[in-house]
């Protein structure tokens, strides 16, 4: 008996040993990650997941708490201005789509117009009549902008169904807050980066779709066939994109360079139905003008994903761009302006279709 119950003992014993080291790691364990908590580390010191950009050196989140991951928007780390550059996109076309539901249009063709004109001054012609813009300016552009029915949707003429600029509006959104969240989620954890990562690269996606839905329905509302068929088109390749890129092999740098080229596909896939489009409105000014902002808004999108495949400036001073100036943060700036700049053609040319007969705009709602 007592042998048993010595036996007894020593099994509790070395229970209580293994208990207590349980204890012990998981005490260890949690110590190393408060330790890690709003701590900034080095490239060397993250996990292979989120070593992602070898020129960026310093100020990486890594694995934080989630508490501290929320708190860390309004902290200096190397995802800050990524953060923010999107977030601010995201506030801009949430203000576009409030403006649009519930505000006079005109406040919309303000908010662009604004651009073109001098503070307290008059119409942007008014300028170039005494001399203080270029003349070699195209009048066109000049009326198209300052023309006070740029965006008044219930304007004189024929109505035109305005749910395509709401597509774009719903795309846009999508996209930045998607992005937004990425970059301030995706370094807590494996499971979380491959969840935002996918969230992104969808984000991005969605928004290259949408954004065909306004030029293509407004152009080609009276020819139903081609733009059922040029909108299911980029659909479908879009959604096949998505597929593609939800694959975890494509999440590494080294395919960095393939999904800034099926990105670039999908938004260059718009030239087949825009070199369609000026076939067939090749003598409305409208149209050219608007045509003009799309082609800005490519070279702004390639001129962004040049920046992000090339990691260009700070794979010419690694370190020197950690918390500004980098890559990733050029990228969003021109993806925001890139929009911006189909906004205002997609504006264009809805108010070019309401001097329009409807003609069959009906068959597609």
């Amino acid at each position: 008996m007592k042998r048993r119950g010595k036996k007894i003992s020593k099994l509790r014993d070395g229970e209580r040993v293994d208990a207590a080291d349980r204890i012990d790691k998981t005490i260890g364990k949690y110590d190393q990650k408060m330790n890690r908590s709003k701590k900034l580390v080095k490239y060397e010191a993250l996990p292979e997941y989120l070593q992602d950009n070898e020129f960026i050196r310093d100020y990486y989140r890594c694995e934080w708490p989630l508490k501290d991951i929320v708190f860390s928007l309004f902290s200096w780390h190397n995802e800050t201005l990524n953060i923010w550059t999107h977030l601010g996109g995201f506030v801009i076309f949430v203000t576009l789509t409030v403006m649009s539901l519930t505000e006079k249009t005109t406040t919309v063709e303000n908010l662009f117009a604004g651009v073109f004109r001098r503070p307290g001054d008059g119409q942007w012609m008014n300028m170039k009549n005494n001399g203080s813009a270029d003349s070699s300016f195209p009048d066109s552009y000049g009326r198209q902008i300052t023309n006070p029915s740029f965006v008044d949707i219930n304007g004189d003429g024929y109505e035109v169904p305005i749910w395509p600029w709401f597509v774009f509006l719903g795309g846009a959104m999508g996209c930045l807050i998607s992005s937004t969240l990425s970059h301030l989620f995706a370094c807590h954890s494996l499971r979380y980066s491959l969840f935002f990562w996918r969230l992104d690269y969808a984000g991005i996606s969605l928004m290259i779709v949408c954004s065909f839905f306004c030029p293509i329905y407004y152009i080609f509302c009276d020819q139903p066939y081609w733009c059922i068929f040029y909108l299911s088109t980029i659909t479908i390749f879009g959604i096949l994109v998505i597929i593609t890129l939800l694959s975890p092999a494509l999440f590494s740098g080294r395919f960095r360079s393939f999904r800034a080229t099926l990105f670039l596909a999908m938004g260059f896939s718009g030239l087949i139905p825009a070199t369609h489009a000026l076939f067939l409105h090749l003598g409305h000014p409208q149209v050219l003008v608007a045509l003009g902002y799309e082609i800005i808004m490519g070279i702004l999108y390639a001129i962004g994903a040049a920046f992000y495949v090339t990691r260009f400036p700070e794979r010419c001073k690694p370190g020197a761009f950690d918390l500004v100036g980098h890559s990733h943060q050029i990228f969003h700036v021109f993806v925001v302006a890139a929009a911006l700049a189909h906004c205002v053609a997609s504006l264009l040319i809805m108010d070019w279709r309401r001097g329009w007969p409807p003609c069959n705009a009906d068959m597609l709602g």
